[in-house]
């Protein structure tokens, strides 16, 4: 919750300040009559005062010769925040500060690429605020409040303060009070400790005014930076995200966000290509401003497997969710070490894309007590059952998109619409029969469809029978170079010879063959290249596609050097020939 701890000012003729955040106060916290901070070590007994609207645990106040500095509200808008037109607008009175401190400070925000609304017009007494100025209110993330002597006694600032609370109120709007020339003398329970502190920094800045100034309009640039990171950082997910949603929203009911009482592990698995860190990133971008701090790991498996992956990975996740970090002494063991002590106490986001082995998750989140409560550990694999060591509070198997969906996918792809050419149908139709609802087919061969004529249509389609496609293949065949040999045999056998075949069948085949075959069964259905349905074994087309690729490269031309043989026109030939050759 936010506070409003500033109570009374010095260096007015009337009281109209002290008023106006008396009823800022009640309308920000109708309940709050009373500020108690004995918890913390906030106390001001100098001339300089605050207002602030961070939570208690969190005050800690810059104090400046001319102008005091105040935090705003650390927690977050919902994944719902609008669009804004405007970074920041700026509130001011003209004739204190629009020739000094708002020039320097517009120009500065202006430069820093913050897209700032200053009014460029004096109001004259009894005009009343254009709808323009109250809708560029309305269209700004922040809104830079600046009170100055003379701020109070126009009525149009007080009108504009008004709409900015409104929308604080009504579209969570960030607002930043910064005190300009205005002295305040107390706050409610000082704390003589606290005073003195304030005393001590105010020294520290009285020699050069100048300085002070550009000091603080730099920390204000560097505090609008942070919030419009935050607020707008955002990951890029698909260019058609089609079936997205549904997804998300099932998955959000799985993460309990809300629940700010304890921590929780979800996995989400399945084959190459379905969409796993498709959806990772959507729930990133969907739920991450609800936490103090986020970090979207991706590609875990392909940087661990470099020589410093590891740390590497340890210190930026570091950097990411704990501020500035330079490296570790002690390599990963120190980083876990470090990452257990700086982020025990903050309810953050992590999401670890692409997790392949145990190790890595023991070394970047091995245990919820390592974060605050309320913190998400969001991990994307192919192996289900490598979290079960974790013991994951919940897991999420995506599925392939529907048959609208794939066409609608494949079309945005092919036709940049969201269905096929009318004489495309029947070629449509046979590329959704052989994608299977894997989203990474679809757009893969929509996008090298796209622009063709029928006859290479169909050429294509010949082609993609043979041998699938290069950017399919080696996308897939990840899952695959994970395996141990007997896997790699295994699953080669099932893809070459035994899919829909009963598993106790399978089963008594390839232990006939010295294979341990129910481990191995059971490590390629972990890793979502079989299933096992009806205790039958089942394989998507385009992993069996794979694996007959993989046999048809030990030997492109000569089909009596392969391993396995399906097709009957090479096994006739082979044995017409007498070319079979001995395979260990």
């Amino acid at each position: 919750m936010g506070l409003i701890t500033m109570v009374d000012f010095t260096g007015l003729e009337s009281d109209c300040i002290r008023k106006i955040l008396q009823w800022v106060d009640t309308k920000i916290f109708p309940s709050t009559s009373q500020l108690d901070i004995a918890e913390t070590s906030l106390s001001v007994k100098s001339t300089y005062g605050r207002v602030d609207v961070l939570s208690r645990s969190e005050l800690h106040t810059p104090l400046f010769n001319s102008m005091t500095f105040s935090s705003p509200s650390s927690s977050s808008p919902p994944p719902s925040t609008p669009r804004w037109s405007y970074d920041v607008f700026l509130s001011f009175r003209g004739t204190d500060t629009r020739n000094n401190f708002i020039a320097s400070l517009y120009a500065t925000l202006c430069q820093g690429g913050i897209k700032t609304y200053r009014d460029d017009n004096d109001l004259e007494r009894g005009e009343i605020i254009s709808p323009t100025l109250l809708k560029a209110i309305e269209d700004s993330m922040i809104s830079i409040i600046v009170l100055s002597p003379n701020y109070a006694s126009s009525s149009w600032c007080l009108e504009e303060l008004t709409k900015i609370l409104e929308c604080r109120k009504t579209k969570q709007q960030i607002v930043l009070p910064v005190f300009y020339h205005v002295d305040p003398s107390e706050v409610r329970k000082q704390k003589e400790s606290f005073g003195e502190a304030l005393a001590n920094h105010q020294e520290r800045f009285k020699e050069d005014p100048k300085v002070n100034e550009y000091e603080f309009m730099h920390k204000i640039i560097q505090w609008v930076d942070s919030k419009i990171d935050k607020s707008t950082y955002r990951l890029d997910i698909a260019e058609y995200p089609i079936g997205l949603e549904s997804r998300i929203k099932e998955l959000n009911t799985k993460l309990g966000i809300g629940r700010n009482d304890t921590t929780l592990m979800i996995e989400i698995y399945g084959t190459g290509g379905v969409g796993k860190t498709t959806i990772a990133k959507a729930v990133f971008n969907s739920i991450g401003q609800e936490f103090e701090v986020r970090c979207f790991l991706p590609n875990v498996r392909e940087l661990l497997s470099r020589e410093d992956g590891l740390v590497k990975l340890q210190e930026k996740l570091l950097r990411e969710l704990s501020g500035n970090f330079g490296s570790f002494n002690n390599g990963s063991v120190g980083g876990t070490n470090v990452i257990k002590h700086r982020l025990c106490s903050k309810r953050i986001l992590l999401i670890l894309d692409d997790v392949n082995e145990s190790r890595q998750l023991k070394e970047l989140a091995g245990d919820r007590n390592w974060f605050g409560p309320g913190s998400r550990i969001v991990i994307t694999t192919r192996d289900q059952h490598l979290l079960t060591y974790h013991q994951v509070d919940s897991t999420y198997e995506v599925q392939g998109l529907d048959n609208n969906q794939a066409i609608q996918l494949f079309s945005w792809h092919a036709f940049k619409r969201d269905r096929p050419d009318e004489s495309f149908v029947k070629f449509t139709k046979c590329i959704i029969g052989y994608a299977k609802g894997l989203p990474l087919a679809l757009e893969v061969l929509g996008s090298d469809l796209r622009g063709r004529s029928i006859q290479e249509w169909k050429s294509a389609l010949e082609k993609y029978k043979r041998s699938p496609h290069k950017d399919i293949y080696e996308i897939l065949k990840i899952s695959y170079d994970g395996l141990d040999d007997n896997e790699k045999d295994i699953f080669l056998d099932i893809a070459c010879f035994f899919k829909w075949n009963s598993v106790e069948y399978v089963t008594k085949i390839l232990d006939g063959c010295r294979f341990s075959s129910s481990i191995g069964i059971a490590k390629l259905k972990d890793k979502c290249l079989i299933n096992i349905c009806d205790q039958f074994v089942e394989m998507h087309d385009l992993l069996q596609e794979m694996g007959k690729e993989i046999i048809r490269q030990e030997s492109p031309k000569e089909a009596c050097e392969r391993s396995r043989l399906w097709f009957h026109e090479d096994v006739r030939h082979v044995l017409e020939e007498n070319t079979v050759r001995s395979h260990k």
